[in-house]
């Protein structure tokens, strides 16, 4: 008969089986938040596609309807450094979800719009200042509490969030305009933008202490600082300190470049423009979707550079690149999508705002805990170069019957700001950042 052997009692128990690892609630915070900015971005999306038919309905000139554009974009801009304040004072959620409300207001009215100051109002002052409470700046205040770690690399999935809305919402919205009128689009943009607000209040937080955890990668816990008070003096006092510094300006003046060269150009008048050579419009806004497909790669691959890599170098490189695309851009302009074009709209959607993360790492290099306003600052200077830009190109549009002048003149800008970029004087990397982080 065979014996069960008895167990040794110096014999070791089972070793336990190991707890799976959640998430960081970090990473959570982090969808939210990209998803949010997803949901909102239909409001960027529209400007291009209503030049036209506006020009068409109520006869306004193109300068016009570009000076509303430029209204928005420049709000967009000079709210940003306010925002970032506000939401250290009254909180991420609250902030947001406000804003989110404000550009669905805007959005919905025009609908009823009959006069030019009507749009002014709505799209330019309304849906810019809810949308200045929603740029980037909201991107850099959530990495700034959430992440230690890895902060390039989110801060570019995040800018990448924006291109992502603009996937999704220009073709839809091209087809409603070329198949239903301008106005439908308008109130899909206002319920989109209503849509978001749940989730932001359910699911977003305001710092990681909230819940009882430490930053992402941070080895010791961070209390949540008290409410600011006096966002608008501290926004102004950090633009102060800012002033005084040359990284400031530098960063501010690329940046601008940058916004001209994006959202002031390419963003508002690549579909009118292309439509002026007998592209379709829904083309159009495809290839311009096709751009924010491309930029989402480039985006959060810049992030990722951004951890490992000189940051002035990277700007200066992407600048470079950008203005020799645009200068190629008006001899690929035809009435059909051909090879050249879809790999002028590859190269370019790889350098949409891969700016981005370099440059607010530079912010928070040499700012530390103001570099969020202060970046809302610098935004404030892409936004207004995007609202000359707009403007401008309306005009030249009107005087010259072409875009050509104004793809030129930003192509030789871009090479200016490269050469800016390389002036920045840069401090060592920061601590904890570099080819040592660990995911």
């Amino acid at each position: 008969m065979t014996q069960t052997p008895e167990l040794s009692p110096h014999r070791a128990d089972p070793a336990p089986v190991p707890r799976r690892r959640r998430p960081h609630r970090a990473w959570s915070v982090a969808a939210v938040t990209f998803l949010t900015i997803i949901g909102a971005a239909g409001f960027a999306s529209l400007p291009g596609l209503l030049i036209d038919p506006l020009h068409a309905e109520f006869h306004w000139s193109r300068g016009t309807i570009g000076f509303a554009v430029s209204v928005n974009l420049a709000l967009y801009g000079l709210t940003a450094p306010f925002a970032a304040a506000l939401m250290d004072r009254f909180g991420i959620r609250r902030v947001v979800a406000v804003a989110l409300t404000v550009i669905a207001t805007g959005a919905g009215l025009t609908v009823f719009m009959t006069a030019s100051w009507q749009l002014i109002l709505y799209w330019g002052v309304l849906v810019g200042l809810g949308s200045g409470s929603m740029a980037l700046a909201f991107a850099a205040t959530v990495t700034g509490r959430w992440f230690t770690a890895r902060r390039g690399l989110v801060t570019g999935i995040l800018t990448a969030a924006g291109a992502s809305g603009q996937l999704v919402f220009l073709p839809l919205l091209s087809w409603i305009v070329d198949r239903h009128d301008w106005r439908p689009a308008a109130v899909t943009v206002a319920l989109a933008a209503l849509a978001v607000v749940p989730l932001v209040w359910l699911l977003l937080r305001d710092h990681p202490a909230d819940v009882g955890l430490a930053p992402y990668g941070a080895t010791e816990f961070v209390p949540k600082p008290p409410p600011q008070r006096g966002a608008a003096r501290r926004a102004v006092r950090a633009l102060v300190s800012a002033a005084g510094t040359g990284p400031f300006w530098l960063l501010a003046g690329t940046f601008a470049i940058c916004g001209a060269t994006t959202n002031g150009l390419v963003k508002t008048h690549f579909v009118p423009a292309a439509h002026d050579h007998g592209m379709p419009m829904t083309a159009a806004a495809s290839l311009l979707a096709v751009i924010g497909i491309f930029d989402i790669a480039g985006t959060i691959a810049s992030g990722w550079f951004t951890d490992r890599f000189n940051t002035r170098r990277l700007l200066a490189t992407y600048y470079g690149l950008r203005g020799l695309s645009l200068m190629f851009l008006p001899l690929l302009l035809s009435d059909t999508v051909h090879p050249p074009m879809v790999f002028f709209i590859v190269f370019y959607g790889l350098d949409w705002v891969a700016t981005v993360p370099p440059t607010i790492a530079l912010c928070r290099e040499h700012y530390g805990d103001d570099a969020a306003i202060v970046f809302g600052w610098v935004l404030a200077a892409h936004q207004v170069g995007a609202a000359l830009i707009a403007f401008l190109g309306g005009l030249a549009r009107d005087a010259f019957g072409t875009y050509n002048p104004v793809w030129y003149a930003s192509g030789a800008l871009c090479a200016v700001a490269a050469l800016m970029a390389l002036v920045i004087r840069q401090r060592g990397e920061a601590k904890g950042e570099g080819l040592a982080e660990q995911v």
